[in-house]
């Protein structure tokens, strides 16, 4: 595997995974700089992260600007190893992937850069969506599979344009411009990263719980933060038998749960983040299609 030090990124972004044998080459992929539009090799690092898998993939896609490695300490959140890949992350702009199951939309990093070019200290926040026509939880009834899973993207020919993901894709909000209650691809500067302490690792259940919503609120909450949503964008979902992911039953239980346990340590119960932030769309960071 790819293992090179960047030197001096623009962009770092690091990626968890764990047992996501089938779906981490895809993420991966869709974070490069071959899929990514706008994007040379040498603005960015992807610090991919395994948490402990049992089920690792035998092989990564070969991007020079992929560093992949397996926490020092693997632990049933992944919130401890994302907080080692920030420790480890070189770029003044970071993006975190605390799902390595999620794909990206090609404008992604050239959206962020964008953001972190226009405002002083932005939370870059991307809209998330899951592959399929329902949730994922909702879809097992239907025999939703990895195997429909794989047609679907087969009958947009992906990766040849990311941007079809949103044709075979539903989306976790009701607008992508809305109230939000996590993002699955957001970005700060390093130095806000840094003030917020990362993730906070009392949330230290599987999945991490309510850890990305308490990370996104406590960002929004710094007196000098702005929100910017890149609402063309989004990151898309694969189906892996995920904790939040796999039953209506289980997502239930596990929302009753993060909810118990965020209370605990905030509180309060949880909510979505509702300020309107500012709205970037492509057509601010992307040229026209040829």
């Amino acid at each position: 595997m790819p293992s090179l030090s960047i030197n001096n990124p623009r962009l770092s972004v690091i990626v968890i995974s764990y047992n996501m044998a089938r779906e981490l080459p895809r993420t991966l992929h869709s974070l490069s700089a071959g899929y990514q539009l706008g994007i040379a090799p040498s603005d960015i690092e992807i610090i991919s992260i395994d948490n402990g898998s049992r089920d690792a993939p035998a092989a990564l896609p070969p991007i020079a600007e992929l560093r992949h490695l397996r926490s020092n300490n693997p632990r049933p959140s992944p919130v401890h190893a994302i907080n080692e890949g920030l420790v480890m992350a070189q770029g003044d702009l970071v993006g975190v992937w605390i799902d390595g199951a999620r794909m990206a939309s090609p404008g992604v990093l050239a959206g962020a850069l964008s953001a972190a070019r226009q405002y002083r200290n932005p939370v870059i926040v991307t809209p998330n969506y899951q592959l399929g026509t329902a949730h994922h939880a909702a879809q097992k009834s239907a025999a939703y599979s990895s195997e429909v899973e794989d047609a679907l993207l087969g009958s947009i020919n992906w990766p040849d344009d990311g941007y079809r993901l949103f044709d075979i894709a539903t989306s976790e909000m009701r607008s992508p411009s809305g109230p939000l209650l996590e993002s699955n691809g957001i970005f700060m500067r390093k130095s806000t990263w840094i003030r917020l302490g990362g993730y906070d690792e009392a949330f230290d259940e599987p999945g991490g719980g309510y850890a990305n919503p308490d990370l996104l609120r406590r960002a929004v909450d710094l007196p000098d933060t702005e929100l910017v949503k890149l609402v063309d964008e989004g990151t898309f979902h694969q189906c892996h038998g995920g904790i939040s992911t796999s039953t209506e039953e289980g997502l239930i239980s596990l929302l009753k749960q993060a909810g118990v346990k965020y209370r605990h340590l905030r509180g309060k119960p949880a909510g979505m983040v509702r300020q309107p932030g500012i709205i970037l769309k492509k057509d601010k960071y992307l040229p026209p299609p040829s």
